[in-house]
């Protein structure tokens, strides 16, 4: 009886794995550039199939389609799959581990997308989605230091990196803010979350070091007096 549920849990965890690579692979920047134009985002601008990159080719609004619907995957991975598969609340597991996995198949199927012959986006937007399910307080303190850093240094990669680095601060202080102390996995994934945004831009930060990185400078209030 007892095994028969364990094998039952570990079939639903590896349908949750599935489902949310397959959910995280869906490719909106490339269904966006040839919707809007025809073009394969991927073989202009950058060459990364993101919202960023989405931006500087074809514009704001179908950069806002792309940064939404990413966004969103994440969120829904994370915030519905284990409910849906029946895997919280379980006593026998944490159930923050779950909704990591869930939320962690879907940004590894956005960066690694099986229907783009695994090469997709940077992932930013997708674990955003993430964050905003798993941890909704500490996500405003990001949001913050993201619009900080954009506005006054105009990198949309270094603005990323920085609200990654300061999440699992502001998780790991809630106490301070009179919020109940989040599940141990959480404190614990909010740790591995700047390293999967550095690891994804470690092409940005060699431009960022050599100062070939393209910056947004009509988003910069101080780049008059540069």
């Amino acid at each position: 009886m007892l095994s028969h549920f364990i094998l039952t849990k570990m079939i639903s965890l590896i349908t949750l794995i599935l489902i949310g690579y397959i959910i995280g692979s869906f490719p909106t920047a490339i269904l966006t550039g040839k919707t809007f134009k025809g073009i394969d985002i991927r073989e202009h601008g950058s060459g990364n199939a993101g919202a960023t990159n989405v931006y500087r080719v074809l514009g704001l609004k179908p950069a806002l389609l792309v940064v939404t619907v990413d966004i969103l995957k994440g969120w829904l991975a994370t915030t519905y799959l284990p409910i849906l598969l029946e895997l919280t609340p379980n006593i026998d597991l944490d159930i923050g581990i779950t909704h990591i996995l869930a939320g962690l198949s879907a940004t590894i199927g956005h960066t690694f997308s099986i229907f783009t012959k695994f090469k997709g986006g940077k992932g930013v937007a997708t674990i955003a989605g993430m964050i905003i399910a798993l941890y909704p307080i500490a996500v405003l303190f990001c949001l913050f230091v993201f619009i900080v850093m954009l506005i006054i240094w105009g990198y949309v990669s270094l603005a990323s990196i920085a609200a990654s680095l300061i999440l699992p601060i502001i998780v790991h202080f809630y106490s301070i803010f009179g919020l109940l102390p989040p599940l141990t996995s959480l404190k614990f994934f909010s740790l591995i979350i700047p390293l999967f945004v550095l690891y994804t831009h470690r092409s940005n930060i060699r431009r960022l070091l050599d100062g070939t990185e393209n910056r947004f400078e009509k988003v910069m209030i101080f780049r008059k007096s540069r």
